[in-house]
């Protein structure tokens, strides 16, 4: 008998369902394509988190300040999603992401070009606005090029590309900014942008030949209306937009701006030190979406305890952290807080898991956005309190990531909420489909 809030839907992951793509090597060249992409707008996205003591010095802001510039990159990001969602709904992957690259690229030349505050912020706003095309995008061809059961690690694998860009970020990006400085190191990254723009052209593709959606009316306002509230009424959706809430935001947040200064100002280590936990970080990241992806494609119900328990574990290794009796939290601390982080990026794909099965496919781009949304406000909510908290208390930073612990206290109390709902709808969807499929005729 399944416990509240855990779905018992694994069955229906065991085999093909009725119209199921068939993957193969035409479904990894198209969907590898679109991961590429989404490798490159991580690498764009994160490249602050390696360069956020250098922009301070460059455009001569504090704390607060710099802290806009990842606020307002993730807060165009989030505001994006449902839009971009629609637009994947309607219009296909294809025009989407060729759209998302050209912004992120040209927001990847501006930041790298800024004289000032101003225009880098600007910058970074449209390079915000491109990266948001991408996931979404790379999540509907995911579904509409491999069989559904195969859902479950695919959207982990692209998180795992993500990953790898972060890694690319920290180790590469770090070195550039460096040896060649700020606008050699941006400007050389960007031509990263001009390449995959190149690839999408050539090679992506929506859909397998013989699976085209079927025609859905588009009818303005009342067609976004519509796919929104659709979406929105499914406890699913809900479920995984608070999943993604409350699982993603810790590691975001010391990845894409707060984690090399609080491991340099608060606890003393050099930068190169600081860049090597940051990428141990996107390590653990990679080898933890491995399993969450393989455990959750043989095992639905394992969604929601891994949820938790990461946010658990997460909360409780921060507190061990910052509640330290020493002024400095000892190494083998830190490298646990870090390794711990990195579980933070897998267990938020599982929000997708809530949200796929619960959507049809003309809804999956718009429920996608919805879900995608909930990390990032978190982020973008998290960066700001670190920020202001920072410069309130004289860069106090046990104080300011104390922020962390009230956004996953509210992400919990949602996901406790909505489970059991979500996993009823879940099962009844379930019986319905396999009742529709016994009346299939021959």
């Amino acid at each position: 008998m399944s416990r509240p809030g855990i779905s018992s839907a694994s069955s229906a992951s065991s085999g093909p369902l009725p119209g199921d793509p068939p993957g193969g090597r035409r479904a990894l060249v198209v969907w590898g394509t679109g991961v590429a992409v989404y490798f490159v707008a991580v690498i764009f996205r994160t490249s602050l988190g390696v360069a956020g003591l250098d922009a301070a010095d460059r455009f001569h802001v504090g704390a607060s300040a710099l802290s806009t510039f990842s606020i307002l990159q993730l807060l165009v990001y989030a505001g994006m999603q449902i839009p971009v969602g629609l637009l994947v709904d309607r219009l296909g992957t294809k025009k989407v992401l060729t759209l998302g690259v050209l912004l992120f690229t040209a927001g990847q030349i501006g930041f790298a070009l800024s004289p000032s505050y101003g225009m880098a912020l600007a910058s970074r706003a449209l390079l915000g606005c491109g990266d948001a095309m991408t996931f979404i995008s790379v999540l509907r061809l995911g579904t509409r090029w491999f069989p559904a059961r195969r859902g479950p690690l695919i959207a982990q694998f692209a998180g795992l590309a993500g990953m790898a860009g972060n890694l690319v970020s920290t180790l590469v990006l770090a070195r550039l900014l460096h040896g060649v400085g700020w606008t050699a190191a941006f400007l050389g990254s960007a031509a990263a942008g001009v390449v995959v723009l190149v690839l999408v052209l050539l090679f992506l593709k929506d859909h397998p030949d013989g699976h085209e959606p079927e025609p859905f009316p588009h009818q303005g306002a009342a067609y976004v209306r519509r796919q929104i509230m659709a979406s929105w009424r499914e406890p699913g959706t809900r479920l995984g937009l608070w999943v993604h809430f409350t699982t993603q935001f810790p590691a975001m947040v010391f990845l894409l701006l707060w984690g090399l200064p609080f491991l340099v100002e608060a606890q003393g280590l050099s930068r190169g030190t600081a860049g090597e936990l940051l990428t141990l970080v996107v390590l653990s990241n990679m080898a933890v979406g491995l399993v969450y992806g393989q455990v959750v494609a043989r095992h639905h119900a394992a969604r929601l305890p891994l949820a938790l328990g990461t946010v658990l574990t997460t909360a409780a290794v921060w507190a061990a952290t910052l509640l330290y009796p020493a002024e400095h939290a000892p190494m083998w601390l830190l490298i646990l807080l870090c390794a711990v982080l990195g579980a933070c990026g897998p267990a938020s794909m599982l929000g997708f898991d809530f949200a796929r099965p619960a959507n049809p496919p003309e809804r999956q781009g718009t429920a996608s956005g919805i879900t995608n949304m909930g990390g990032f406000v978190a982020s973008m909510t998290t960066l700001l309190a670190v920020g202001v908290l920072l410069d309130m208390t004289g860069d106090n930073y046990r104080i300011a990531f104390s922020a962390v612990f009230a956004l996953q206290a509210l992400g919990l109390t949602q996901i406790l909420r909505l489970r059991g709902r979500a996993a009823r709808r879940e099962r009844e969807r379930l019986v319905a489909s396999r009742v529709e499929t016994v009346h299939v005729p021959a």
